[in-house]
């Protein structure tokens, strides 16, 4: 069971605070190796993502030790999956660990907005692997008032799939049953602009559960900016999982 407060890792700013990154990691990693792992993402100027925006300010969630159904081991994932392999077997599992960080995340991303003077559209939310389809489906519950915005400035998801596929998005909020702040409305989904990232080689989320997630979110109203590498899966792995099978961060 997650707890009320969510534990995180918190990279602040080298020049005065405009936007915050909230950025949740995959399966199996935790917040602080992940955090640290970005260090090693270069852009085309040789610069970390720290480097390459000064004036943001990243937080790294830490998702909660979990018991998986289907072996017995105990390891930190956002929601339990039955099998890697087709997510849409016992689907149902997943919507327990959805109901409890949702609502975690999203109080997280409003403290985030309360911090830059409730501009929601300079709090980006990211996710990769099993961290961005939870980030995705807290971008279907969130309700942020015109006044605020409306929308987030951007959410990016790599090497991601979307749970409960195929569903209506009413349909899909019911799914998960949480009990307050469900939107009536997609207005947030259709405002905020979309990255989503993936590479063909991807050996766990195959390039087709990318390609659900990508249009399950534009037969919702997003607008989706889809990047498709032929490869770097590989490297993807490693960012999943550095934590467990990388010596350099033990």
């Amino acid at each position: 069971m997650a707890s009320e407060t969510m534990s995180m890792i918190i990279m602040p700013p080298s020049e005065p605070h405009t936007h915050t990154v909230v950025f949740l990691h995959g399966r199996g990693d935790n917040a602080r190796n992940f955090a640290r792992s970005l260090v090693f993402w270069r852009d085309s100027h040789g610069r970390s993502p720290f480097q390459a925006f000064p004036s943001f300010r990243w937080v790294f969630p830490q998702a909660p030790m979990r018991q998986c159904a289907s072996s017995p081991d105990i390891c930190p994932q956002w929601f339990d999956v039955w099998n890697v392999k087709d997510f849409a077997d016992r689907e149902e599992l997943q919507a327990e660990g959805l109901r409890e960080v949702v609502p975690q995340i999203r109080r997280l991303l409003a403290n985030e907005a309360n911090l830059l003077g409730d501009r929601w559209d300079r709090v980006i939310l990211a996710g990769i692997s099993m961290g961005a389809a939870t980030s995705a489906h807290v971008l279907f519950h969130l309700d942020i008032p015109a006044a605020g915005s409306g929308r987030l400035g951007a959410f990016l998801g790599i090497s991601c799939r979307c749970p409960f596929l195929g569903r209506p998005l009413p349909e899909m909020r019911k799914a998960i049953g949480l009990e307050d702040g469900v939107p009536d409305h997609a207005n947030v989904i259709r405002n905020t602009p979309v990255l989503l990232e993936h590479c063909v080689d991807d050996p766990l989320v195959r390039l087709q559960n990318g390609y659900g997630m990508r249009d399950t979110l534009r037969e919702f109203g997003a607008e989706v900016e889809w990047k498709e590498y032929p490869s770097g899966g590989a490297l993807v792995q490693y960012a999943r999982w550095n934590g467990r099978r990388c010596r350099v961060y033990q």
